[in-house]
């Protein structure tokens, strides 16, 4: 089954998503068959596939699979795993995507924290990652810029 996943990734990058699609889901029921819902594999396919449906558009869908993803990878790896992290890179992208800025904003910077911590400078998880939270950072500079505050947050006295 691994050589059909890694087949799967192949046809996602040739955006050849119907066709990848169909093997992540097959290998994701494989997996949950033989190892159980909580196991890494199952994590890692749920997060290809959540790549796969982003890829296409389906934004509701993926942010359920990153969120799954997610939770499996942290609680088997911990909260600042490098794989978890780009989980939660992917994710923080997605919501970005989805026009939820501060939300993004937040899993970004984790992830980017996180990244830095266990990565060299210029590893390339990394260089997407701050990639990612600087396109979350002008979304919410462009948000606050449209929607511009319109009462002073002092005190003032009217005379």
């Amino acid at each position: 089954m691994l050589d059909a996943v890694a087949y799967a990734a192949i046809l996602d990058g040739l955006q050849r998503y119907d066709e990848s699609e169909a093997i992540y889901r097959r290998a994701l029921a494989v997996f949950e068959q033989t190892f159980g819902p909580e196991h890494y594999e199952v994590a890692s396919n749920l997060h290809n596939l959540a790549a796969v449906l982003c890829a296409r558009g389906d934004l509701d869908e993926a942010e359920k699979l990153y969120r799954r993803a997610l939770t499996i990878k942290q609680k088997l790896l911990g909260v600042e795993s490098p794989d978890a992290a780009l989980t939660l890179n992917n994710m923080g992208a997605l919501l970005n995507r989805k026009g939820r800025s501060k939300e993004a904003r937040a899993m970004l910077q984790s992830a980017v924290e996180t990244l830095q911590s266990r990565l060299a400078p210029d590893h390339p998880h990394l260089a997407f990652a701050r990639a990612n939270l600087e396109s979350a950072l002008l979304s919410l500079r462009n948000l606050d810029a449209e929607y511009p505050k319109c009462c002073s947050s002092q005190n003032t006295r009217m005379k």
